[in-house]
């Protein structure tokens, strides 16, 4: 038998139940609201995140593992992966790796493939990988313009039809990670606003489609967040610092985001918690999307 305790927000005595499904000791009783608000939804959940080994990506998958699930990685780069294991192992749950690259044709298989094998499901998708690339009307060639379609919009849209049979034996559901790109355009990334735009309008196709079968599709709009996407754009260190400093003008909050602050935005569409929400492209971006050209 289990002994529940009342709750409290200061010195809570000893063995407490979470949600009625997890025991813990809070050996730190300020953290008890945190420990309580946060309990394992999704131990035991089946949960893919594709770029799982840096920004957003990272984020999501390792706030899974501290909300218990069994995570696939999803990424090119095996010692990055290994890394991302491991720390989603030590935040709590359990994680295998899936080295692969998007693109290629027989990626959607291998990525369910490994689900399947490790987990016997899939409860969640994740579609967090990305690049961007500067580019204009003019100058943007097709091969960067294949490029950008290829993993922002091409790869999400086959992820989610191969595991589409395996969320609807589970009533699952899917998290996009699109941008305020997709909601408003922005000069100079052409090619990038418009596979955002693309992903955003498959989320809300995907959801009317899905919904009969009690699979939710919806996705997260970030504004700027301090990741290594637009270094891997090309941009040197000074360049990026620039590009974070005049962020606190673009953005009303006044700041660029946090990895972490849209990996809890994830996490809440793809729980219960979010089971009446689907079709949604919900900003994230402190405020940048009700702004205009400045």
């Amino acid at each position: 038998m289990v002994l529940q305790v009342p709750l409290q927000f200061r010195g809570c005595p000893g063995p407490v139940v979470l949600h009625e499904r997890q025991v813990c000791w809070i050996e730190d009783p300020t953290r008890w609201p945190a420990a309580y608000t946060t309990a394992m939804s999704f131990a035991q959940k089946s949960v893919v995140v594709t770029g799982a080994t840096s920004g957003i990506g990272r984020a999501a998958a390792e706030a899974f593992g501290r909300d218990g699930a069994n995570v696939v990685l999803v990424a090119r780069d095996g010692s990055a992966l290994a890394s991302a294991a491991a720390a989603v192992t030590a935040a709590g749950g359990h994680a295998v790796s899936c080295e692969v690259d998007l693109t290629a044709p027989d990626a959607p298989d291998r990525i369910v493939r490994a689900a399947l094998d490790a987990f016997g499901g899939i409860d969640v998708v994740v579609n967090a990988a990305g690049i961007i690339a500067t580019g204009t009307i003019e100058n943007t060639d097709d091969a960067a313009w294949d490029r950008m379609m290829a993993l922002n919009l091409r790869a999400p849209f086959r992820l989610m039809r191969a595991a589409t049979p395996h969320l609807v034996a589970r009533r699952g559901s899917v998290v996009n990670v699109s941008s305020v790109n997709g909601l408003r355009s922005f000069p100079g990334v052409l090619a990038y606003n418009v596979s955002k735009a693309g992903l955003d309008h498959l989320t809300r196709c995907a959801a009317l489609e899905l919904a009969p079968q009690g699979v939710r599709v919806n996705a997260v709009n970030p504004g700027v967040t301090v990741t290594n996407l637009h270094r891997r754009s090309g941009m040197n260190d000074e360049q990026y610092a620039a590009f974070l400093e005049r962020s606190k003008q673009t953005h009303p909050l006044g700041r660029a985001g946090e990895a972490g602050e849209v990996a809890d935005l994830i996490l809440f569409l793809a729980s219960a918690k979010a089971g009446h929400m689907t079709g949604e492209t919900i900003p994230i971006d402190g405020g940048r999307h009700l702004t205009c050209l400045r």
